[in-house]
């Protein structure tokens, strides 16, 4: 039984269709890979997956551990182990990297009849797990995502996910922006998680990140529905004759 699936999803954005009929299903212990081109609807799938406001989803459905996700409001998603990794991370002022961590780690654990982490514990969990990140730590007290450089924020969120240990993962474009160093770390973070409970679905333009994170399965979205569907070789074509072909079969 897959860990989430998407059957027959169709989705607007300010009245435009942008999803037209995506069917996906992600088993548990798996990563897979959608690619596409530009307007074909990956941050959208990502957001709705996320419970993101201002989408209007027309039709179809999105089961996640046996429970109709789309009835669950954002937080309750994120709180059952959904996790998105923006390709934008927001800046909040005045919240610190580690407030922000404390709070969501407490959330989760509240949700799950435990008891809150204390302090003491807090600080070195933090702390191993930004040494095995290569996240400085200073970078914890900054306010969150406040003058981080591109890779700094993303390392924030391979932090947070790597405290967090979500269920089902998306990473949309996370390798966005993204020097080799920082995409080696990210890709580090991404690795040491994978495990036979908990999925990823990683979005890109480029194989480059594939490379790295390697995929069970690449998908080809394109015209709002996935038109293609193999493994990692997929992903190479693709790098190789681009994608007007997928775009004929769309």
């Amino acid at each position: 039984m897959a860990l989430i699936e998407i059957e027959d999803l169709h989705v607007a954005v300010a009245g435009k269709d942008v999803l037209k009929g995506l069917s996906l299903a992600i088993e548990a212990g798996t990563v897979h890979a959608i690619m596409g081109p530009n307007g074909t609807g990956k941050s959208t799938l990502s957001n709705v997956i996320a419970g993101r406001e201002g989408y209007d989803i027309k039709r179809g459905r999105i089961v996640f551990a046996g429970r109709d996700l789309l009835a669950m409001p954002a937080d309750e998603r994120a709180r059952a182990g959904i996790f998105l990794a923006f390709q934008y991370p927001v800046e909040i002022p005045g919240v610190s990297t580690s407030a922000f961590l404390k709070t969501a780690i407490n959330a989760k654990r509240r949700a799950a009849g435990l008891s809150e982490i204390d302090a003491m514990e807090f600080l070195k969990l933090v702390k191993a797990k930004c040494k095995a990140l290569g996240v400085a730590d200073d970078m914890i007290k900054r306010p969150l995502n406040v003058g981080f450089s591109g890779g700094e924020k993303k390392r924030a969120e391979v932090l947070q996910m790597s405290l967090l240990e979500p269920r089902f993962a998306v990473l949309d474009e996370t390798d966005s922006g993204l020097d080799i160093d920082a995409l080696k770390v990210v890709s580090a973070g991404v690795n040491a998680l994978r495990g036979p409970e908990s999925a990823f679905l990683v979005i890109t333009h480029y194989q480059r990140l594939l490379n790295y994170i390697v995929p069970d399965q690449v998908h080809i979205l394109s015209g709002g529905r996935i038109v293609a569907s193999g493994g990692r070789e997929l992903a190479e074509r693709l790098e190789r004759d681009g994608y007007a072909q997928f775009q004929t079969a769309a």
